[in-house]
């Protein structure tokens, strides 16, 4: 498989957008300046500070690590360095002078067994192969001229849906669902013993209690979360239950486009839900949600108390009236579709899509009238009529 294939699309977009923004454009020609003025004597600090890992010394290791290059079809030479901490960290460093450059920590090395640390590798390796570095987000959140908060909560997250496609890469390599969420959740806990044993479906527990908290009344989420470089641990671990029950690695699995309408839920609990935030693309989204999701339940013998309530979850009590003008929403409808394509991207299009499908499903089918309109609103957001039929054919809730 083509590792590109593994990565997550939100991934790509971002990363090519923020490439465009004109303070990633200086930062990024300052730095390539200083590269071009002499090396940043990277290899050099690691090699009086750490310890370069021969194939002689760490066999199997590079045992692993080989398995992960074949996977990925990497092609650059690699170094791998070991460095003495009790925590479990490991990191990929930008390629100089033709090699990149992998650290492990010795309590990593030390307490993974080898599948847990092949996802590790794959993760690091992840980064490199699909570029991550060229947004120096380090230089951009900590240098002297800190980047507006618009911006600053574009990269953060970007940095946490680049660290879901690094896993998937990771994933890949080990190609053992339980070994790397309990690589997850040794990293999360720091636990390698025997005194706390790990139970997966306890540690996906902690998914499902944050969806409760956050869904109370008038609870907003957490800005901590927003300026976080990486997703909660548990929340990583179920974003990899997805895609192992993709056609990625599975042939009879879910699609990828239904996989990752499943991850972007999940990443939601980290940032602003589009029905709350105020960005062009929230309001675009919302926008859409409320015209396609009244329109495609009227579609067949007009608006029933089911789809008002599954409605009304979205938005507020009494949104839906007999001061509603259904005939203009519907002749605003295209206007809508297409500003949603122009702010939103694929996977938020598609979000919105899922949820104008959970209003079709208010009464537990979807009528021949209501399929054309959600077909329609696809059609004009270039969403797959697959994902309607896909979608439709499950029992959607709102979550």
């Amino acid at each position: 498989m083509n590792s590109d294939a593994l990565r997550y699309r939100n991934d790509l977009e971002q990363a090519k957008a923020l490439s465009e923004e004109r303070e990633v454009k200086r930062v990024t020609e300052w730095l390539e300046k200083q590269e071009a003025e002499g090396s940043t004597g990277l290899r050099r600090q690691l090699l009086a500070t750490s310890v370069r890992l021969s194939r002689k010394m760490a066999p199997d290791v590079y045992k692993l690590s080989d398995e992960c290059v074949e996977r990925l079809s990497m092609d650059t030479p690699l170094e791998l360095y070991v460095f003495n901490s009790a925590q479990f960290n490991a990191m990929c460093f930008k390629p100089e002078e033709g090699r990149v450059f992998v650290m492990f920590s010795s309590s990593l090395l030390e307490g993974f067994n080898a599948k847990e640390l092949q996802f590790v590798m794959g993760h690091e390796f992840g980064h490199h192969i699909y570029n991550h570095h060229e947004i120096p987000i380090g230089y951009l959140v900590k240098g002297r001229q800190r980047p507006d908060p618009k911006l600053a909560l574009r990269l953060f997250a970007w940095s946490r849906n680049a660290e879901i496609s690094a896993d998937r890469a990771g994933a890949y390599c080990a190609n053992d669902q339980y070994s790397v969420a309990s690589a997850l959740f040794k990293l999360s806990s720091g636990l390698t013993g025997d005194l706390v044993k790990f139970d997966l479906e306890e540690f996906l527990a902690q998914v499902s209690d944050m969806e409760v908290i956050d869904s109370e009344p008038n609870r907003e989420g957490s800005q901590a979360d927003w300026f976080s470089t990486h997703p909660f641990s548990p929340l990583r671990v179920k974003a990899l239950q997805l895609f192992f029950a993709s056609n990625l690695m599975d042939p009879a699995g879910t699609s990828v486009e239904e996989m990752d309408v499943g991850v972007q839920r999940l990443m939601s609990l980290m940032e602003p839900s589009y029905l709350d935030a105020r960005s062009d693309a929230a309001i675009a989204m919302r926008n859409l949600l409320f015209a396609g999701g009244l329109v495609v339940a009227d579609a067949s013998s007009g608006i029933s108390e089911s789809e008002i309530e599954v409605f009304e979850r979205f938005f507020e009590k009494g949104d839906v009236s007999d001061k509603l003008n259904v005939k203009r929403i519907r002749e605003e409808l295209p206007q809508r579709i297409e500003r949603a394509r122009e702010q939103a991207t694929d996977i938020q299009c598609m979000q919105v899509m899922r949820d104008i499908c959970v209003i079709a499903m208010a009464e537990g089918h979807v009528t021949v009238d209501e399929k054309n309109v959600l077909n329609g609103i696809a059609d004009g957001l270039g969403i797959s009529r697959t994902f309607i039929s896909q979608t439709i054919a499950q029992d959607c809730e709102p979550d």
